[in-house]
């Protein structure tokens, strides 16, 4: 199937949210246009958004089982899940979802600080732990937070915080990494992609040069690895970088380092053709690509692993609208299409 009839397809989708990302990231329509936000109004209204937020109560805040982080059906994840789609920027009625993601992720144990030497020490008092000289923290959560925050138009001043401490954590090859193994020195490719593009968007929107900065230097972590190669052999790292996924949530995949890519303008770096000769060798023979594997179940039951939302299933054989949409915005931003 030729892209353009591809594109076609995934525009006559029930979705507007799959629609959006291509006339945004595929078709370059201007996300501020009369027509696009029609559309974002279209997503606001429908299924997705009455599903992600089915649980939010009076005070405009989501239910769940013991916090924000649930995976998947947590306020963190709801929130993310609503920047990803494209609700609309600036909707004052997402301040109270905001205030709790930040309130839970802004703590005063992310304050504090102690020196640890075993795995057993690191998890012994709250606060962060620092081994080797390295703060080990799940970077991932507060770089998702203002990820979130800086698409959905509701960046406030306690973004600041989240974007004092992602600096404050950063490791020195350029990452983060919350591995309680004393030996460990090197980020992790989980922890480092949302903190990067967090960082990224909120350079960008705030003219931040040290978030820039830093977001440039985590970018080195993934490219000087091709975005799924070990350095010491070119081995790929681990399976489930190389199989598409969607949502990712807090893992990685060779698309989200692409997407990463695409929203930084580094995917003329030639470190990045090795992964993009993948995502093209693996648009599936009738077009589009599928989603191979996925972290999810689709129920409203409160439990680990729950999603309120069907996100097209995996199949090796099928194609995934979202994998497919954003798959080909990482082609047209490569030139590739």
């Amino acid at each position: 199937m030729k892209h353009r009839q591809l594109t076609d397809l995934l525009l006559a989708s029930d979705d507007a949210s799959v629609i959006c990302k291509v006339r945004t990231g595929v078709l370059d329509e201007d996300p501020n246009s009369r027509t696009i936000q029609q559309l974002r109004v279209r997503i606001r209204k429908g299924r997705i958004v009455k599903a992600l937020l089915s649980r939010r109560d009076a005070n405009g805040r989501i239910a769940s089982k013991r916090n924000v982080y649930d995976k998947w059906q947590g306020a963190h994840w709801v929130f993310a899940a609503l920047a990803d789609i494209g609700y609309p920027e600036g909707d004052a009625t997402l301040e109270p979802l905001r205030d709790q993601v930040f309130e839970f992720w802004l703590r005063e144990s992310y304050f504090e600080e102690f020196e640890a030497r075993s795995r057993a020490s690191a998890y012994g008092r709250p606060g962060v732990p620092v081994m080797e000289g390295r703060h080990r923290r799940c970077a991932s959560q507060q770089g998702n937070a203002l990820l979130s925050a800086a698409r959905l138009g509701l960046l406030n001043d306690e973004s600041k915080r989240l974007v004092e401490r992602l600096l404050y954590w950063q490791w020195p090859d350029g990452g983060w990494n919350c591995d309680k193994n004393p030996t460990a020195d090197s980020s992790s490719f989980m922890e480092t992609v949302l903190p990067m593009r967090g960082l990224a968007e909120y350079a960008k929107q705030k003219k931040h040069a040290a978030a820039g900065k830093a977001a440039r230097r985590a970018a080195e972590v993934f490219l000087c690895r091709q975005l799924y190669q070990r350095q010491s052999n070119g081995k790929v790292i681990s399976p489930s970088f190389v199989a598409l996924h969607y949502p990712n949530y807090w893992h990685y995949d060779v698309l989200a380092g692409l997407t990463a890519m695409a929203e930084m303008d580094l995917l003329g770096d030639r470190r990045c053709t090795a992964a993009l000769d993948l995502l093209e060798a693996k648009e599936l023979p009738g077009g589009g690509w599928p989603a191979e594997a996925r972290y999810y179940k689709t129920s409203r039951e409160l439990a680990n692993g729950n999603d309120y939302v069907d996100w097209g299933g995996a199949s090796k054989r099928v194609m995934n609208p979202w994998v497919t949409a954003d798959a080909l915005r990482v082609l047209h931003a490569a030139g590739r299409r």
